[in-house]
């Protein structure tokens, strides 16, 4: 619909509710409609204001731009029906959330790689168990190659029996 063609609308409000609006709009020096129009224009269009409010304690930042992108901004501003700060906080908080969604994902990216070295550790020790395994296997060969001879050692075989379950419960911390 062109900017310029109105339409109307008419309602019916409490006499009160349409008191204290008569009396707004001759403070402000305002018509009916454009105070009609601006409020239906902000509950369609809400603005950051209750955001902002909410930020606490505000400082000051002033910057000159081209007399050109001011123009520019300045009808995007009418279009959207926003104000210069509204425009400019909000770009602020969105260039800060895109930023800090970006260090996060290159901040679990980081954690990624540590966990596939811990996973390469793990199959590391893997290997070390079936290294020791291979070497019980050896141990099993040699007394059966020992019994076939025909070595009578039982006694000695006892003794370093011994020896041996005491050396590997001192191996385990026992």
């Amino acid at each position: 619909m062109p900017e310029n063609e109105k339409k109307g609308i008419t309602v019916k409000i409490d006499a009160e509710l349409h008191a204290q609006v008569k009396a707004y709009v001759e403070a402000q020096g305002i018509t009916m409609a454009e105070f009609v129009s601006k409020a239906l224009d902000d509950e369609l269009h809400p603005k950051m204001t209750q955001e902002v409010n909410n930020m606490g304690q505000m400082r000051t930042m002033a910057f000159q731009v081209p007399e050109e992108l001011f123009q520019q901004i300045k009808d995007y501003l009418n279009r959207h029906n926003m104000t210069q700060k509204e425009f400019v906080i909000g770009l602020i908080t969105t260039e800060l959330e895109r930023d800090m969604a970006l260090r996060n994902s290159v901040t679990e990216e980081q954690a990624t790689p540590e966990e596939d070295e811990e996973d390469a550790e793990s199959e590391d020790e893997g290997l070390d168990d079936e290294e020791s395994e291979d070497e019980d296997i050896d141990e099993d060969e040699y007394e059966e190659e020992s019994e076939d001879e025909g070595f009578d050692e039982d006694e000695e075989s006892e003794d370093e029996d011994e020896t041996e379950s005491e050396d590997e419960s001192m191996s385990l911390g026992m």
